[in-house]
């Protein structure tokens, strides 16, 4: 604890370098530079940048894969609380297991945004992947430094930096990199990850090109120990004092398997104007005329090593000595689209036309006993599409469709179209329909392995995915509605084969969230209620889900130098049978043995100065006072109590 308050004393100290003068008016006069240029203003509700008096913190841009901007924000807020995570996400609807760097379980499903094309698979190990969409691009007045700092379980750290600068005007490049490494409490569960990313986007003086592109390279290691043994686990539900104070005594199910997913990516997007005008739309029918091509080179590959093969765990096997399962998967993709903008459609219009080739599979056969016939998937396809943004006053409408012609593996079609309401800050509404057609992940269609009952190769029928919903947004609180149905749902069953459910799927989720205030005090609850109208034999989540945060939030010390949130998050979740984790396939399968549903209770205090944020976190505090019931799959335990700290902080050079 000594180190701990040390190592808070000393980022305070440092942070004081770049102290604020306060002005006789009582608000914050930001930080000077040595060229006399204002670098920020940091009030309790938003930062402000000012150089030299021309540039603002709105200046201060974030701009996503779709175009959207969002500005750097300092703030500390609740939401930053849910957010302070390995992954950077609320994980509402996520259950973590017990180390950070492990993968999650579902308590609910997202279908709004489905892939247009199959992937490679193995989903338990990409909850940490970023795909094209999560990588973004900058643009910033300065040298711009984002440094994210977490303690790890037992051994380990989670560090996530992002340097971005502009050389021009014109000219960005941002580099980051987040990595984690942590040993975990339970013997063989080390995690240790790594996301690289390096982005940039560059424009010419009138605007007339414009090309923009990053490159990603990932992995995801872990150690995977197959949860615990009966003995041990019985001992863990019974709280066994031999236990209680070092869950490395207990026996774990594999000691000697681990396995791995790598991605690398390489994609850029360019476009050439060739019809240009600074008149508005009413003067002119067409305008901003532009030719693109985006390129996409993506290639992921799968291994599971072990180095003593375990029947007991997953059957016979067909090999000698250890055990190397690795699947490899590779995509392109080119696509040339057109854009402009037209009164006649409102707004702004695309259409696209795609080349992809794939390959997935497996160097050889890998296994002679089972019937495999082929070693590969490969093939390509052409795809046809359009995009719309267009907005009429309040109103603003998206909508982007692909098809995929043809009886390939990746022929399908993928539909999305949102209608939006907005008036000024007060209240948003939002519908949405989505509809996708695709065929099932390619390790549905073919995997192989060392063990014999872990291989297969099947000719699924597309899965139909329809979403339609809608979502409000006010001051007086947030309320989203989804009604989902799925054809032809592709699960893994208890015997850890796919298949593929002959009934239709139909799934509601609604949410509701709402914060109340009384003076320095605060409640924020968000409720999720969950129905499966038919085929919950194959599709299991939560009925409910909720977590209520009672919190406190001052500003402290003379000056009002440190802002502060203290309080307290309770989340359940009612019982339910959840998947279980196959550390093989990285897969979730069905289990009809166990139901899981808790409640935890995690104290936090966090604290801004300046630029700085600043965590302390205390998880699963009720683990001292309730039953040993808590997991986060069968056999997988959910993390005992643990006092946790970290650290958010920006520089504006």
């Amino acid at each position: 604890m000594k180190k701990i308050f040390v190592i808070f004393f000393c980022l305070l100290s440092v942070q004081a370098l770049f102290s604020q003068n306060r002005r006789s008016d009582g608000t914050s006069g930001g930080v000077i530079n040595t060229r006399g240029a204002r670098l920020d203003t940091v009030s309790r509700n938003e930062i402000q940048v000012k150089l030299s008096g021309k540039t603002k913190y709105t200046d201060y841009k974030i701009i996503s894969h779709k175009n959207d901007t969002t500005i750097v924000d300092t703030t500390l807020t609740i939401q930053k609380e849910y957010k302070f995570n390995f992954l950077r996400k609320d994980n509402f609807e996520l259950l973590a297991f017990h180390n950070q760097g492990q993968t999650f379980n579902n308590l609910g499903y997202d279908f709004r945004r489905v892939s247009q094309f199959p992937d490679i698979g193995f989903r338990a190990k990409q909850f940490n992947y970023f795909n094209i969409e999560d990588v973004k691009y900058y643009q910033v007045p300065t040298p711009t430094t984002e440094i994210m700092y977490r303690t790890g379980l037992e051994q380990g750290q989670v560090l996530d930096a992002l340097f971005t600068t502009n050389f021009s005007k014109r000219f960005n490049v941002a580099v980051s990199y987040r990595g984690l490494r942590s040993l975990g409490a339970y013997r063989r569960s080390l995690a240790s990850t790594g996301n690289f990313r390096f982005s940039f986007h560059y424009e010419t003086k009138e605007g007339q090109y414009a090309i923009r592109g990053h490159a990603a390279n990932q992995d995801f290691f872990n150690q995977e120990n197959g949860g615990l043994t009966p003995t041990s686990l019985e001992g863990f539900i019974n709280d066994d004092p031999n236990f209680s104070g070092n869950r490395g005594r207990m026996d774990v199910n594999l000691n000697d398997a681990e396995n791995n997913f790598e991605g690398k990516r390489i994609y850029f997007e360019h476009t050439f104007k060739l019809l240009s005008s600074k008149d508005s739309l009413s003067q002119k029918d067409f305008t901003n005329l532009k030719l693109g091509h985006s390129f996409t080179r993506d290639s992921k590959f799968y291994r599971f090593v072990q180095g003593t093969a375990t029947t007991a765990t997953f059957g016979d096997v067909n090999a000698t000595g250890g055990i190397n399962d690795r699947t490899n998967f590779i995509l392109y993709n080119n696509q040339v689209f057109l854009d402009f903008n037209s009164k006649y459609v409102l707004g702004n219009f695309r259409v696209k036309a795609d080349y992809t080739n794939y390959s997935y599979g497996y160097e050889s056969l890998q296994n002679n006993v089972v019937g495999i016939t082929k070693n590969k998937l490969k093939g390509n396809a052409i795809s046809f599409g359009a995009d719309w943004n267009g907005r009429v006053k309040n109103f603003q409408v998206n909508a982007t469709g692909t098809i995929t012609p043809g009886s390939g593996r990746l022929s399908g079609n993928n539909l999305y179209a949102e209608a939006l309401y907005k008036k000024d800050s007060v209240f948003t509404a939002k519908a949405y329909l989505g509809i996708n057609n695709k065929l099932p992940n390619f390790n549905f269609l073919l995997h192989q392995s060392s063990y014999n009952d872990y291989n297969w190769e099947n000719n699924f029928a597309s899965v139909g995915t329809r979403v339609l919903g809608g979502q409000i947004d006010s001051k007086w609180g947030n309320a989203s509605v989804d009604i989902t149905n799925i054809d032809n749902y592709t699960y893994f069953d208890a015997t850890n084969l796919p298949k593929q459910y002959a009934g239709n799927i139909n799934y509601l989720k609604a949410k509701v969230s709402k914060e109340f205030r009384v003076g320095k005090f605060a409640l924020d609850n968000t409720i999720m209620y969950q129905k499966v109208a038919s085929g919950s034999e194959v599709f299991r989540v939560p009925e409910f889900v909720s977590r209520n945060t009672l919190y406190y939030t001052d500003e402290w010390f003379k000056g009002k130098p440190l802002l502060v949130n203290i309080g307290a998050t309770f989340k359940y979740f009612s019982k339910y049978k959840a998947n279980a984790y196959n550390p093989l396939l990285a897969e979730f399968t069905l289990q009809d043995d166990t139901e899981i549903g808790y409640p935890t209770i995690d104290l936090f205090f966090s604290g801004r100065v300046r630029r700085t944020r600043i965590y302390f976190k205390a998880d699963n505090i009720s683990s001292f006072f309730l039953k040993k019931n808590y997991f986060s799959a069968p056999n997988y335990p959910y993390r005992d109590f643990v006092i946790r700290f970290g650290v958010v902080w920006n520089w504006f050079i």
